[in-house]
């Protein structure tokens, strides 16, 4: 008994963390991948003689949606811009905060960070009244430098924008966070014998420490692109998807047919479409994470 637990104690300690996996993850992808070759909606809830199979039906219409291929451009104008955005001003903020460990640089620490925890309909009312046409704080400031008024959420190119900004401003803290940990990580050691080697402050940031974060630049790239993949609060509760569609992501267009429209194949057959694409998009950065190990090896 005692050398099976030795030989499988990893085994044990991962069981629970498997159950909860497949509960809760792997399950409701199998189910949703059932019911995406359905027609079923809310009156098939209740009698299920009501729900047909349809086979590819949904997919195909849903390629044939000018609204959801107007979701996927927009989810891939979200993520080509927020995601670098995210990356480059949570790395640069790790940067200068690193710098020392007095009270003032806790206190950056905090107020960086308090967004991401902050509830997002609490947030979503204070930048609405900052995005505001008429009376909001960003125009008024603006008429000091004879600009404006901006329509932030009236427009539909600058709404993309505006819902950019706001998420970049909430998702700063947590990889802000990622990479303050990573950076007092790296030995002091090297620094040092850069410092004695004559290297000066551009070369340590661009020979020693850049390289030594790219394992959490990796997780924070990934961890990010699934994210803004899945592109949602924002949308919802600042425009609803509009105007016009031009700010309705794959998420909110799968939550808009299967919660608001009751099409819930529709919205599962959406949802399976957006898993294939996170997932591709995954490999494909692994891949290339993998390739670079094997470069520098």
């Amino acid at each position: 008994m005692k050398t099976f637990l030795n030989k499988n104690s990893p085994y044990l300690f991962i069981t629970p963390a498997l159950f909860l996996l497949l509960i809760f993850s792997i399950v409701p992808i199998i189910i949703s991948l059932i019911i995406s070759f359905t027609d079923i909606n809310i009156t098939g809830l209740a009698d299920w003689s009501k729900i047909h199979f349809i086979g590819l039906s949904n997919y195909v219409n849903l390629f044939n949606d000018p609204a959801f291929l107007q979701s996927i451009g927009n989810s891939i104008f979200y993520v080509v811009i927020g995601v670098p955005f995210v990356i480059a001003c949570s790395m640069g903020i790790a940067l200068l905060i690193n710098f020392g460990d007095s009270w003032i640089f806790r206190l950056f620490r905090l107020i960086f960070y308090a967004p991401s925890i902050t509830n997002v309909v609490a947030v979503a009312v204070v930048w609405n009244y900052l995005y505001n046409p008429q009376f909001g704080l960003l125009n008024y400031m603006l008429q000091f430098v004879h600009l404006g008024p901006v329509p932030w959420l009236q427009d539909p190119f600058i709404a993309k924008i505006s819902l950019i900004i706001l998420a970049l401003w909430r998702a700063i803290g947590v990889n802000m966070l990622i990479f303050l940990a990573a950076l007092q990580g790296i030995p002091k050691a090297y620094y040092e014998a850069a410092q004695i080697d004559g290297a000066n402050s551009w070369q340590r940031l661009t020979k020693i420490t850049i390289p030594m974060l790219r394992f959490a630049t990796f997780f924070v790239t990934v961890t990010t692109l699934i994210g803004w993949l899945q592109f949602f609060e924002e949308p919802l509760v600042m425009t609803s998807g509009g105007p016009l569609n031009s700010t309705n992501s794959i998420a909110l267009f799968i939550y808009q047919n299967g919660f608001q429209f009751s099409k819930f194949g529709y919205a599962a057959a959406g949802s399976m479409i957006l898993f294939v694409i996170i997932i591709v998009v995954t490999l494909i950065q692994f891949r290339g994470q993998r390739k670079q190990q094997d470069n520098q090896m």
